[in-house]
């Protein structure tokens, strides 16, 4: 506790009272953020795509996923696999990821290397490359993942199982890497369409973070980004989650080693101050060896060997899971039993003022370090830019934690995490007969 309590006091120092970002918006609609950090000569370089699997339907899901795959695989300047090898050889390196709201692409990099990487994103994103085998060959590829991740893999078969049976008729139901037949029948109009619409420029947000000056980064973006076309972006979303009335129960009988049993609550979208009372509520539960969750389930009941609960960041009402892997030789039932006991216990009397001030510490001190990096920043930003609205809300975050109290952690717990509201999904190992 004095620990928590003495790093906490030390960001505070190092942490400005204010980030300092720069917005600017290029002709064609592109939203370019930048934030100055002179520290040291690297640069962070984030493209946020407001594309991701909510933005597909029924025939074509998956495909968000498949472009975070064939972004890396030629364009009309750098062919298939050298905006790799260009980035590598300048000293940088990336990644990407995709979720149900976002596509992002995340390139890091000597600052030397600026002029590369504006002409290496600028090619991907004006003259993608649609070479009928590298689609077969990236086809093959996001399908093998599939069948890693998901097929293969309980916990992530148990996870897609679960979201299809919280989610009803929000887009949210169906699984970031598409369902199998929509893998295999993607056509070629199919990916044309939905590249054109998730990456126009105008559906993108440029995040600049590190050893930069706000002039040279709007003087590149304007030289490479600001002459691609504006296009039609993806049409607002109309569907909205019917409200959950009684609980819903899946069964999944695969082979593994031991059950596993996933709960989810429906809850709130990331922009809702709720979500704030809810981080803090995910601290108190399942933050470390003092938690709640921790010490009922695996050191005084004995009936868990883990357990933790986080809440999905989501533009649209999300859901906040509590996962539980079963001690072996333990009913999945048990388990649950002392979940659903310590969440009633929280809805009916208040935490103690040493376990919220426990949870705002543990909470921030990962805030506080992650902020410390130029990419942990550029993160920072376009996430709150896109799920806050704006990416100044970041210096107002610890503020926001701050003020959670234990009357906002009671009454979120007794609003959202009751039995009429809850999706359980269970995990039953199975003999592997294909093992025989």
């Amino acid at each position: 506790m004095r620990l928590l309590s003495l790093l906490l006091l030390t960001s505070l120092v190092a942490f400005p009272q204010k980030l300092n970002v720069r917005k600017h918006t290029l002709a064609n609609g592109m939203s370019v953020i930048i934030h100055e950090d002179h520290d040291i000569p690297n640069v962070a370089l984030y493209l946020f795509f407001k594309v991701g699997s909510r933005n597909e339907r029924p025939g074509i899901t998956g495909l968000s996923h498949f472009f975070e795959h064939m972004m890396f695989n030629g364009a009309r300047k750098y062919g298939p696999k050298q905006f790799d090898f260009f980035m590598e050889n300048a000293g940088g390196n990336n990644n990407a990821y995709t979720s149900h709201d976002l596509t992002v692409y995340q390139d890091w990099f000597p600052r030397t290397a600026l002029p590369l990487i504006f002409e290496l994103e600028a090619d991907r994103l004006r003259d993608l490359g649609f070479n009928p085998k590298i689609i077969e060959s990236e086809r093959g590829v996001v399908y093998s993942e599939r069948r890693t991740a998901i097929d293969n893999n309980p916990p992530g078969a148990l996870n897609e199982q679960m979201m299809a049976a919280a989610f009803t008729a929000h887009p949210y139901h169906w699984p970031v890497l598409g369902w199998p037949s929509d893998i295999e029948g993607w056509t070629m109009a199919d990916l044309k369409q939905y590249w054109s619409m998730g990456y126009a420029p105008n559906n993108c947000i440029l995040v600049v973070a590190g050893d930069v000056t706000e002039s040279e980064i709007l003087s590149l973006a304007k030289k490479h980004l600001e002459p691609i076309a504006r296009r039609s972006v993806p049409p607002p979303l109309k569907t909205i989650e019917p409200a959950q009335v009684g609980e819903r129960r899946v069964l999944l009988e695969k082979p593994a080693q031991l059950p596993m049993v996933l709960m989810a609550y429906h809850t709130v979208e990331s922009k809702h101050p709720d979500n704030n009372v809810l981080t803090v509520l995910d601290s108190i539960l399942t933050d470390g060896r003092s938690s709640r969750l921790y010490r009922r389930l695996v050191e005084q009941d004995q009936v868990a060997l883990n357990v933790g609960a986080q809440a999905m960041q989501a533009l649209d009402p999300g859901l906040w899971f509590v996962q539980v892997l079963p001690s072996a030789g333990i009913d999945p039932a048990k388990a649950e039993k002392a979940v659903y006991e310590e969440l009633e216990r929280l809805g009916k009397e208040p935490v103690t003022a040493t376990e919220l001030e426990t949870a705002k510490n543990q909470i921030l001190a990962k805030f506080y370090r992650d902020m410390k990096t130029i990419a942990g920043k550029a993160n920072f930003i376009g996430n709150f830019e896109i799920y806050q609205g704006d990416a100044g809300k970041i210096s107002e975050y610890p503020a926001i934690i701050q003020r959670v109290t234990a009357t906002d952690i009671q009454r979120v717990a007794a609003k959202y995490l009751n039995a009429r509201n809850r999706t359980v999904a269970t995990l039953v190992p199975m003999k592997d007969e294909s093992a025989q």
